[in-house]
């Protein structure tokens, strides 16, 4: 990693850590809850931001691999196996035995035995990326309007499922979700006692997942990423398998939607039908867009922003039609993004002209 990568991410380190200490020395740690959900999103949207700005590819369907993730993590880990364990259930006994499963008490008192966390994560994950590989082989021969459509009616079959399957807790959706013990004595849960802990930890893993992608874009990768989007067919004929790399970074960005949803749902203790909805796919669209598309940075700022006054309440019943305005604005008078170099100069030099 170059002398100036580093300088990026210890300025991105210390904004958190500056964040976290005003909060506190302006007794304002109320906001590290949504800080810290916002802090899950962006994970998301720097994921959707290397395949629409980078591979060149339109995905409305990311809020489903997000609830794919988030549901199965937390289907698994709220689960009751221990009637089947008491049922002579053999299976049940052998995973056990292992240390698969763990024992807790419900919200209501009720023992349950149920997937440990971490177990239901990397199954969660692992599903994610090969449902990602199985759709993104055929849809990603798609281009355009034609792709984002596709990837949408997958959006629509998530939302459909998960609120018309009973395991998902349909139109309820999953609740009472355990906490995801990392290590110990780091725990993602939305204890109150471990919000500064609980911040660190979702900005742990932005930051890693930042520089994953910093050095990604960088790379050979990086550089025929940017090939396919600028002129795909010329990059084909120049030998760069095209349809190979369109499809890992759709699944890489799959699998950070995934970890986003796991450790969310874990954080917030439950998930609902309304997280897999078209409108939050929508959402995350406008924002990489609003930051421009080919600029991580623009992504993750707009994100953290826009979000965390989202949470707030800012917006109020009106949040959906907003992200969907602004959309609409950025594509007509800024589609570089409200943080492109461009912009800026073009509105100077209007301001120079009056």
């Amino acid at each position: 990693m170059t002398t100036k990568k580093l300088s990026a991410l210890a300025l991105l380190v210390a904004f958190m850590v500056g964040v976290q200490l005003t909060t506190h020395v302006t007794g304002t740690s109320y906001y590290l809850t949504q800080l810290t959900m916002t802090i899950y999103s962006c994970l998301l949207i720097i994921g959707l931001c290397l395949v629409m700005g980078y591979a060149g590819q339109i995905s409305l369907g990311h809020a489903g691999f997000f609830a794919i993730g988030g549901y199965i993590s937390a289907a698994l880990t709220t689960f009751n196996f221990r009637p089947a364990l008491e049922g002579g259930s053999s299976w049940v006994e052998l995973l056990n035995t292992t240390g698969l499963f763990t024992s807790r008490t419900s919200m209501f008192g009720e023992p349950l035995l149920s997937v440990q966390p971490w177990i239901a994560c990397l199954l969660a994950v692992s599903l994610t990326a090969l449902i990602a590989l199985l759709i993104g082989i055929p849809v990603l021969k798609l281009k355009g309007h034609y792709l984002a459509m596709a990837t949408l009616g997958f959006g629509i079959i998530i939302f459909r499922i998960v609120l018309a399957m009973e395991i998902f807790g349909e139109a309820d959706g999953i609740s009472d979700v355990p906490g995801f013990t990392l290590l110990p004595g780091l725990t993602v849960n939305g204890n109150l006692d471990n919000r500064v802990v609980n911040y660190y930890i979702a900005a742990a893993f932005l930051i890693s997942g930042f520089a994953l992608l910093l050095n990604l874009i960088d790379s050979r990768v990086g550089r025929a990423l940017r090939a396919i989007h600028g002129a795909e067919d010329a990059a084909d004929a120049m030998g760069i398998d095209t349809a190979r790399y369109k499809l890992y970074t759709f699944v890489l960005s799959a699998v950070f939607a995934a970890v986003a949803g796991v450790l969310l749902t874990h954080y917030s203790g439950g998930i609902s039908p309304s997280d897999a909805g078209v409108m939050k796919s929508v959402r995350y669209v406008a924002i990489v867009a609003i930051g421009g598309m080919a600029s991580l940075w623009g992504a993750l700022t707009m994100g953290g922003l826009l979000n965390f006054l989202s949470l707030r309440g800012l917006f109020g019943s009106y949040d959906d039609a907003v992200f969907g305005a602004i959309l609409i604005i950025i594509m007509l008078f800024a589609p570089e993004g409200v943080l492109r170099l461009k912009l800026w100069c073009k509105l100077k030099g209007h301001k120079e002209e009056g």
